[in-house]
């Protein structure tokens, strides 16, 4: 099969690992050129195709472009509607948008931002702002959980897997790695449990890579050189 168009995308980063995912499972390929973050997305040719300088990007062979992962995301699985990753009919359709921008306002937002904080990005470090963000994101996590504990199939929606299970595994697994260690895991038991069911499948593993999940929550003031690291995941993704 001849890929369906380009993603500009970095392997670390959520918004590119749920993207991936949602093609493969989808049975779609998807053309990845190497990209080195903050020069690629600088070069003349790049912004002239994504003036914001964002990544992930995406260009169809028709020259059809986007930006925002969410987007992206929903437009590839699109592609395939046999694959069920939009649900089966409006309502769940509908469903799947929310649960995936549910867990980019409620839960991924606060990773990106403790993550930022600790990590000096947005100036002086404050345990108040740090303990405001891990509050908000518990209550989402916790809430995220008790519906979970509901569900039959232990997927969020139906019966099968659907882009809102691949986007909040991605969520988990970037919370995982930053503001919920062992024992904070262990309070969302439902939520984990569904990381584990949704990289499970071989397609959604082989884009997501190793857990990395990290024993104790990151805390305090963190050395700047972790920014770049796997654990990190890109969170300065917006800026050119």
């Amino acid at each position: 099969m001849a890929p369906i168009g380009t993603l500009w995308g970095m392997a670390i980063q959520l918004q590119s690992k749920v993207i991936l995912a949602a093609a493969a499972v989808a049975d779609l390929e998807l053309e990845t050129p190497t990209v080195d973050f903050g020069v690629t997305n600088k070069t003349p040719e790049y912004l002239t195709k994504f003036p914001m300088g964002k990544i992930p990007a995406f260009e169809n062979n028709e020259g059809f472009k986007l930006f925002e992962g969410a987007a992206i995301a929903r437009y590839v699985s699109s592609l395939a509607p046999e694959s069920g990753l939009l649900g089966k009919d409006a309502n769940e359709a509908a469903l799947v948008d929310q649960w995936v921008h549910f867990g980019e306002a409620e839960i991924s937002r606060f990773s990106y931002e403790i993550l930022a904080l600790v990590s000096g990005y947005l100036g002086p470090y404050s345990k108040e702002l740090h303990n405001a963000g891990l509050q908000r994101q518990a209550r989402a996590l916790k809430f995220l959980d008790e519906h979970l504990a509901s569900s039959t199939s232990g997927f969020l929606i139906a019966d099968k897997l659907t882009l809102a299970d691949i986007a909040l595994a991605g969520v988990s697994q970037q919370a995982a790695r930053v503001t919920c260690g062992a024992s904070e895991r262990a309070l969302y038991s439902n939520v984990f449990a569904h990381y584990e069911k949704v990289t499970a499948h071989p397609k959604v593993q082989a884009a997501f890579g190793e857990a990395g999940f990290v024993e104790e929550a990151v805390a305090g003031c963190l050395d700047t050189a972790l920014w770049r690291t796997d654990r990190c995941i890109c969170i300065d993704s917006a800026k050119p």
